[in-house]
């Protein structure tokens, strides 16, 4: 028989699944269903229920291609637009004080991915750090990441930025119920990695969200994402037209669609967006001025984000995932070129000089995959340090498969350590031609120092904080070790790069 634990929240009772280490609710709404008339629609209150609601299995992934919504070899969670859910893990051992809480935001682009996957459980962190670990759903693609505001009228309003407006209703909803799980809402750590990333820095930026967290982690964000309003609308008359509607029907269109069919429009859009501008992803948060009043990156550099205490860093070779299994990213000499033309000739000669080797293929994947993450990253760590402490990481490590793979310390492994998945299949996988020790240490790296930081809002006292004027990194590696202003050409080859337009 499964044991079970009952907690009420604000909405009404939830059941949990008692295990003998952990304990876990999953697929807890955090908001109404976005559905009828409120798709494209902002988050609305959860209708309170009467009795107990079952919360131990996982409901539904946002919509998006199948393939995004995989959680295991064969396995794939169904896609619904009713996905505003959230899953809390927390230790068995009972505590007599509250538990600092980490909320996890996943990466993706934004168009894929769902907290129902098995490395995002928590259980390991939740365990190690006697923390309560959050994961969460939110809108993608279409439904969270199109700005299709202007079509709405007074009877069909449509709201901007959904899926960052999901991310802070779920924040809401931790400061409102956290603590009958036995969480601190006092102490909340908003996490992520990727798109994830981005969004714990544009959560930052937004008014909405301020005081629901007190400390914020970034890893590998595309820092300087995000759409000026007129490309954003833009892009979405592109995406209207695809769905074979005219701007004068456009609302009808949207509410009587099929979310697959909506899904497929701006899935073609996107993609054709993608090869006509390398660099640019046009599904991500709009600048609007007002929900998202300016960009992150403007925001951590003029101290109008949200002054709580930042830990940021970037994996040694991001685009080397991208470049070997999605193509996404301008990784090819080609379009690394073309990314850069904007800038012009001098700009672009100077980053490829400070690449020796190039167009040689490793090369240019390794600047490609700076250029998306690694350059923005400099300027929100720069800026952000100015106003509050700021802790930077460089992500090394990498087992002896990964290289013979052809990855590297690539973009999303540093998700094992954090959340010590070195004894699951994909930790062993990693680890199969050599290097259990080196993870092991890794991850005793990675998940000290976050815990620590969630704690307390300062890692480990041997990881200094950030100052331009030091640059002072942690190397995640076997050994780990500390640099200062490490790939010191690069990052001066790479300063003078603006913020790629979305034209």
């Amino acid at each position: 028989m499964v044991a079970t634990i009952d907690v009420p929240t604000a909405d009404g009772v939830v059941r949990g699944r008692r295990g003998r280490r952990v304990l876990r609710w999953r697929s807890l709404p955090y908001a109404a269903a976005p559905v009828g008339d409120l798709r494209f629609r902002a988050p609305q209150p959860v209708r309170p229920w009467t009795g107990v609601r079952e919360a131990t299995a996982f409901r539904f992934a946002s919509v998006q291609h199948r393939g995004g919504a995989r959680i295991g070899p064969t396995q794939f969670q169904p896609m619904s637009e009713d996905c505003l859910t959230l899953n809390v893990t927390a230790s068995a051992q009972p505590s007599s004080t509250p538990r600092p809480v980490l909320v996890f935001v996943h990466g993706g682009g934004y168009v894929m991915g769902t907290s129902a996957l098995g490395l995002y459980s928590g259980a390991r962190l939740a365990i190690r750090g006697d923390v309560v670990v959050v994961s969460l759903n939110y809108r993608l693609g279409a439904f969270g990441y199109v700005d299709f505001s202007e079509f709405g009228t007074p009877d069909r309003p449509i709201d901007s930025n959904l899926g960052l407006r999901d991310q802070v209703a779920a924040l809401r909803w931790v400061r409102e119920n956290i603590a009958a799980f036995g969480g601190d809402p006092g102490n909340v750590t908003v996490f992520g990695e990727s798109a994830g990333a981005h969004a714990v820095l544009s959560l930052m930026t937004a008014p909405a969200a301020r005081g629901l967290f007190h400390r914020a982690i970034a890893q590998s964000p595309p820092a300087d994402w995000g759409m000026p309003a007129d490309d954003a609308r833009a892009f979405a008359r592109r995406c209207v037209e695809a769905l074979d509607a005219d701007t004068d029907d456009a609302v009808r269109a949207l509410s009587d669609a099929s979310a697959n069919d909506i899904g497929r429009a701006v899935s073609r859009v996107l993609n054709r967006v993608l090869r006509e501008r390398p660099g640019v992803f046009p599904a991500a948060p709009v600048i609007d001025g007002d929900y998202l009043p300016v960009s992150p990156l403007e925001a951590l550099t003029s101290g109008t984000a949200q002054r709580v205490p930042l830990i940021i860093g970037t994996c040694r070779n991001e685009g080397a995932l991208f470049a070997r299994f999605l193509d996404q990213l301008p990784t090819r000499p080609e379009r690394l070129r073309a990314a850069l033309a904007e800038f012009g000739e001098e700009a672009t000669g100077r980053v490829i000089d400070a690449y020796p080797g190039f167009p040689e293929p490793r090369t240019a994947i390794r600047a490609g995959g700076d250029f998306v993450f690694w350059r923005p990253s400099i300027t929100a760590m720069e800026g952000h340090s100015k106003h509050a402490p700021t802790y930077a990481y460089r992500y090394d490590f990498a087992p002896r498969a990964l290289h013979l793979a052809g990855v590297g310390a690539t973009h999303a492994t540093d998700l094992i350590p954090v959340f010590g998945a070195g004894d699951t299949p994909l930790g062993r996988a990693m680890t199969a031609a050599g290097g259990r020790r080196g993870l092991a240490a890794v991850t005793r790296q990675f998940q000290d120092n976050w815990i620590e930081f969630a704690r307390t809002g300062t890692p480990l006292p041997s990881w200094p904080a950030y100052t331009e004027a030091r640059r002072t990194t942690l190397v995640i590696d076997s050994p780990t070790r500390l640099e200062n202003d490490p790939d010191q050409a690069a990052r001066l080859a790479w300063q003078p790069i603006g913020v790629p337009s979305a034209a």
